[in-house]
């Protein structure tokens, strides 16, 4: 019953609508289909709208609070339903970050703002693909939470539960025992970093709303700006103010960047000129246009924010703006250019021997996941504005970024030595014993008996046997530096997931799925119109 549902929910009129009468297309394409079956010995074919619609299943697997009644995926229930009591305020909701049960704001803002920027570029794309509602309904799981946690002008709460606690139990989120206590940032435990961050993510969703919610969108700009503001006026790392998160989440690149970043996303959400002034007027100061990164994460903005600022040069309203906007975009195009190998004095990201980009052992796939999105991003920046990119190594066109992004994103779903899609659940071969607590145990549903906080870690952990429970569209931390992984539950070095390495991947997927079914049209008329000469 369950599988028969899943099967209908994922099933998506993937084809545009063409001039070509239905059912010849059809035919065309099924003979299409059936020739590189038996033609293509060296490239690999995935389907991308799968993959999509497994990634935002994933975010329904970490959610926190109440589930709603279209939930998904059912092997979940409620959870920390009292989040936020001892404090007297209402914290329940939001995303657990990975295998464990810590509420952690700032990569929690970072997910939701990668999701919402993916949503933007490619809203027609996830909207052809029949995966617009359940974007919105990932995003807006996060900024509801957003909305609670921010209870007034000037106070953010940063993070419920901590690590220390948390990790020393390894049990079902329903059966959690392990500290809630919440920790927030405000005038005089600022952390201008969190609040940054978050105020990107709702000025990034109030862009995805307007249309379809004005009130909501409203109401999540209305955050934004003051969160902007608190972030700015008292300023601070919030790892200072909240300690316990240092051994976690700690903000080793301070708050410079997410300041630029939330003013850049402000911008692009009011179009107001005093967010584009303060980009402009703080860019040396704080880094924007003086650093040279090569790796965007939910710690560093700095590319992220460069790319973005970058792209306003296209735009004759900005051209006052033209030799500090040139600036971001010089440090933009170092951070493409490392990622194509095409910079001077060794100054790439490195790469595993089968090209995955590879910056260190810990999760690395949150690194290929963010560079795949840029990468892309830049390439759609430049074929729009008719550019090519100049690196010291040479110059790159639109179609070679793009080439690239989609060779990251193909070694992801299983275009690799280990012949595995490291998105869970996709493919014929993919991870099975992801380190993540509430996959690892007996449902719930099925089995309601409370698992204790040790109980887990005797009679789950170290079982060799696949998870009962399948984190469909997880993206696991993926390969070593020479392309080799170990699907055991206790190397949670490449066998953890987190919500801000699939996040990326959403707006992805649904671009190279646009590409393959563009493609697929054309060639299907192209036979068409040579049989009919």
């Amino acid at each position: 019953m369950e599988k028969n549902r899943q099967q209908q929910l994922h099933k998506k009129h993937h084809f545009r609508a063409s001039k070509t009468p239905l059912l010849m297309q059809q035919h065309c394409c099924l003979f299409l289909f059936i020739f590189t079956i038996f033609t293509t010995n060296t490239t690999q074919a995935f389907d991308y709208g799968d993959a999509l619609s497994k990634s935002l299943l994933y975010f329904e697997a970490q959610r926190s609070g109440r589930l709603p009644y279209n939930q998904r995926v059912t092997w979940r229930d409620h959870s920390a339903l009292i989040d936020g009591l001892e404090q007297g305020v209402d914290l329940v909701g939001g995303y657990y970050d990975a295998g464990d049960h810590v509420k952690f704001g700032l990569p929690m803002a970072f997910t939701v703002t990668m999701l919402s920027w993916g949503a933007i570029e490619y809203l027609q794309e996830i909207e052809d693909a029949g995966e617009l509602e359940h974007t919105l309904e990932a995003i807006k799981w996060g900024t509801d939470y957003f909305i609670k946690a921010h209870t007034s002008p000037n106070v953010l709460w940063a993070e419920v539960g901590d690590g220390d606690t948390d990790h020393y139990c390894w049990q079902r989120p329903e059966d959690m025992t392990t500290s809630r206590r919440a920790f927030k940032i405000d005038e005089n435990n600022p952390g201008s970093d969190l609040a940054g961050e978050t105020s990107a993510a709702m000025a990034a969703a109030s862009i995805l709303f307007k249309k379809t919610n004005p009130h909501y969108s409203h109401l999540l700009l209305h955050h934004a700006q003051q969160l902007f503001e608190f972030g700015d006026k008292y300023r601070g790392k919030y790892d200072a103010s909240v300690g316990v998160v240092k051994s976690y989440y700690a903000s080793v690149s301070g708050y410079m960047d997410e300041l630029l970043w939330a003013a850049t996303w402000l911008y692009k959400a009011t179009d107001k000129e005093e967010y584009l002034e303060y980009v402009i007027k703080n860019g040396n100061l704080f880094g924007g246009t003086g650093w040279s990164i090569t790796e965007f994460t939910w710690d560093v903005k700095y590319a992220g924010l460069q790319l973005l600022a970058s792209q306003f040069l296209s735009q004759a309203k900005h051209k006052k703006h033209s030799d500090i906007l040139e600036q971001y975009r010089s440090k933009a195009e170092y951070y493409i250019c490392s990622c194509l190998n095409k910079n001077m004095n060794g100054s790439n990201v490195e790469r595993t021997p089968a090209g995955l980009l590879y910056i260190r052992q810990w999760n690395n796939m949150q690194h290929v996941s963010t560079a795949s999105f840029l990468l892309t991003t830049y390439s759609d920046f430049l074929k729009n504005t008719n550019q090519n990119l100049t690196c010291h190594e040479g110059t790159v066109d639109h179609e070679e970024i793009l080439t690239f992004a989609k060779s990251q994103i193909d070694y992801i779903l299983g275009s690799n030595p280990m012949n595995m899609s490291y998105l869970v659940g996709f493919g014929p071969s993919y991870p099975k014993r992801v380190h993540h607590r509430g996959a690892s145990i007996m449902s719930y549903k099925e089995n309601k008996g409370f698992i204790g906080c040790t109980q887990g870690y005797d009679n789950w952990y170290g079982s060799e046997d696949p998870n009962p429970n399948v984190l469909v569209g997880a993206l696991v931390g993926g390969p070593d530096w020479k392309d080799d992984f170990e699907d055991k539950r206790n190397n949670f070095m490449q066998t953890e997931a987190c919500t801000y390495n699939t996040a990326p991947l959403v707006g992805l997927f649904a671009k190279f799925l646009h590409i393959e079914n563009n493609k697929m049209v054309d060639d299907c008329n192209s036979v068409l119109v040579a049989s009919f000469k």
